[in-house]
């Protein structure tokens, strides 16, 4: 028996910054003009990509929605991997000139941290409320579950800004509008997802709520079934709403301020992503794996004892042990990310061999002293 519900079509509404999550194929018609009227929207602004604005129709799809309801403004698409800061701040000046009130961001992470970035400038300026935005994800990523932004500076570095004003007011949840992301993308956004719901279980600080943990765990169990079968059959809209949802049970949105970062695999996610021009789908590809094998090494037991379970919902049979199951777990991941043709290498993204001790040092925020550094810093050489 399925664990999840026959029925692909929903609402869900949280907080007063969250609306509402609307999901279901061809949901974006109807859903777009009831966010837009929950958030008092009426001049919608949509910033995308290049290439999803040039190359598909997706972005026409939701122009058209919110030109029948006379919310459309304008269109930007300037956005490029990791949200670099010239076109955040283009996009803060075309926000203004096309006198808009929300933004609709279509397509990956990047559109929905730079429409973060953008409403986050606008209100330092004014110093007003932060205006909306609603998210229409194209990818699995799962930037819209975040209260947090990361953009790339002048210096080509992630800077990042955190806010629970900057969560999405709204998010659509149509699989549809997926159908024209790039194998690739869709894919490896689909192992960031799988690296939100796995590092969740260990995510230091208060952590996350015991519930939301027993949701992660669905959500790779979900991911490890639905990822081979979209590389199957591409064209599966069900299959695809399906990861849609995992992917949105990675990250359940919840109002804590107080939680920290994800873990290790997201720390070194977010050192190689822009200084290599890796995407962060790939990064997460690269060393999610790698991670939870040294786990089995350094974890406390709490957090080796919540890996370890998960092998239940993936209907694996237990090692015997619980660093056992750790690495069982990790070689599983590793082998969905074979299956998938994603496995990749450090240096054919150009990475130089003398980097991997920098960026070991940055991610654990350690220097050659701490043992974890040169832990990360083999598990840096056993990905190069």
């Amino acid at each position: 028996m399925s664990i999840t519900s026959p029925n692909l079509s929903g609402f869900y509404a949280y907080t007063e910054t969250l609306k509402g999550v609307h999901y279901g194929p061809g949901s974006v018609k109807t859903a777009l003009p009831k966010l837009l009227a929950s958030v008092g929207g009426n001049r919608a602004f949509i910033i995308t990509g290049k290439t999803l604005y040039t190359a598909t129709n997706v972005v026409k799809t939701v122009e058209n929605v919110l030109k029948e309801h006379n919310a459309y403004s304008a269109t930007f698409y300037e956005i490029g991997q990791h949200a670099p800061i010239a076109g955040v701040r283009n996009g803060v000046k075309a926000f203004k000139d096309a006198g808009a009130d929300v933004i609709v961001s279509v397509g990956g992470g990047s559109p929905v941290d730079a429409a973060k970035a953008i409403l986050y400038f606008i209100q330092q300026e004014t110093g007003g409320r932060c205006l909306p935005q609603i998210a229409i994800p194209t990818t699995l990523s799962a930037a819209e579950y975040s209260i947090g932004a990361g953009f790339t500076n002048e210096q080509g570095e992630k800077s990042r800004i955190t806010s629970t004003e900057l969560a999405p007011a709204g998010i659509i949840l149509d699989a549809e509008l997926t159908l024209a992301t790039p194998e690739r993308l869709w894919l490896s956004t689909g192992l960031r997802a799988l690296d939100h719901a796995v590092e969740n279980l260990y995510r230091p600080g208060p952590g996350v709520p015991i519930p939301l943990k027993y949701l992660c765990c669905v959500a790779i169990a979900d991911l490890f079934t639905y990822l081979p079968k979209s590389k199957a059959n591409a064209q599966d809209v069900e299959v695809r709403q399906r990861l849609q949802v995992a992917s949105w049970m990675s990250v359940w949105p919840i109002k804590d301020e107080r939680r920290g970062p994800l873990g290790l695999s997201h720390a070194l996610g977010h050192k190689l992503g822009a200084t290599y021009g890796i995407p962060h789908g790939i990064t997460s590809c690269l060393t999610l794996a790698p991670v939870v094998n040294l786990k089995a090494e350094v974890a406390s037991q709490a957090d080796k004892e919540a890996l370890a379970a998960v092998l239940f919902y993936l209907r694996q049979e237990s090692t015997g042990s619980v660093n056992g199951d750790v690495r069982k777990l990790s070689s599983l991941i590793q082998q969905l990310v074979v299956d998938l043709g994603l496995k990749s290498t450090l240096s054919e993204y150009n990475v130089p061999n003398d980097d991997l001790p920098k960026i070991a040092q940055l991610a654990v925020g350690g220097d050659n002293n701490d043992p974890l550094v040169n832990n990360v810093i083999s598990l840096l050489q056993g990905i190069f």
